[in-house]
């Protein structure tokens, strides 16, 4: 397994951390999830150092290389990536958690969440 993590530095773009959640809410999340090979990907933010990015946790080398990957945030940001690195997984732990899924969580879906729990 390959892990992969990148981020943009936005300090130069007109996009921000709650202006990528909108992105985020409206196509990133539907597009990543059928991709044959990404075991996991999260989105990570860090508004007051004005950084976006993701860790994606891949099956192989071989199956991030043969992805085909939707629209990217970097088309949205206006430039390529500032950082990735690649990184082998040594070791894997799922801790005891009271959650049904790791699917559909976080900062950005929280409002989506919210109105999903109230419908039911």
């Amino acid at each position: 397994m390959k892990a992969m993590i990148a981020w943009w530095d936005l300090s130069t773009s007109q996009q921000n951390a709650e202006t990528l959640r909108d992105f985020l809410r409206e196509e990133a999340q539907q597009s990543w999830s059928d991709i044959p090979g990404l075991v996991l990907k999260f989105w990570v933010s860090d508004p007051e150092r004005h950084r976006w990015g993701a860790v994606m946790i891949w099956e192989s080398e071989e199956a991030a290389a043969r992805a085909v990957l939707p629209r990217s945030a970097g088309e949205v940001i206006g430039h390529p990536l500032d950082y990735r690195e690649w990184f082998d997984i040594e070791a894997t732990v799922e801790g005891a958690h009271g959650l049904p899924s790791l699917n559909g969580l976080g900062t950005a879906l929280a409002p989506q969440l919210e109105r999903e729990l109230e419908n039911h």
